[in-house]
């Protein structure tokens, strides 16, 4: 799949990217925006330095899934990753983009949905909906469930911790409905 750079100013593409083998999902940047992470449908995640056409690193192995949503950790250093067969899963977003095994986050359930998740900014929990309408928080140190409940009608699609209050959040549904926790 080819995806291109676009310099706003002229309309004009400056750069293509074409290394993923189906639909690209995501793109995050990370290192102080000197490079980006792609995801893709095609199971892989890729490492890019900004305005280079070959990526710099792959990942995929036959235990990985499609991973529709990203989030970069407020201090830079991890990637959590919604994963289609119902966990988040983390990557370093630092150097080597290794993925950390003992940070994996379950029990919710996300059916193929691209559920957002999100990092609180204090980094002490990471949060998700599901395709059930549940809202999930998890204690980012242990990775253990720290509460859960029903949010929405339907798909609860996006989740988003406010930046500078820990205890409030928003999100959001497929039944139409915003709305803001504390």
């Amino acid at each position: 799949m080819r995806w291109p750079q676009w310099d706003i100013r002229s309309g004009e593409v400056v750069q293509e990217y074409d290394r993923h083998l189906g639909a690209v999902n995501t793109i995050t940047f990370v290192d102080d925006n000197r490079r980006f992470v792609t995801t893709s449908d095609d199971k892989s995640l890729r490492v890019w330095e900004w305005d280079i056409p070959v990526d710099m690193k792959y990942i995929a192995d036959p235990s990985m899934h499609s991973l529709p949503a990203v989030s970069l950790a407020p201090n830079g250093k991890w990637l959590a990753c919604q994963s289609m067969d119902n966990k988040v899963i983390v990557f370093s977003a630092l150097n080597r983009f290794k993925m950390n095994r003992k940070k994996t986050f379950t029990g919710h359930m996300v059916a193929g949905y691209a559920c957002a998740v999100d990092f609180s900014p204090d980094m002490s929990y990471l949060v998700s909906g599901d395709a059930d309408g549940k809202c999930y928080v998890w204690d980012w140190k242990t990775t253990k469930l720290y509460k859960k409940w029903k949010a929405h009608d339907g798909v609860c699609i996006s989740s988003l911790w406010h930046p500078h209050e820990p205890s409030k959040l928003l999100t959001a549904g497929w039944d139409g409905v915003i709305k803001y926790w504390d």
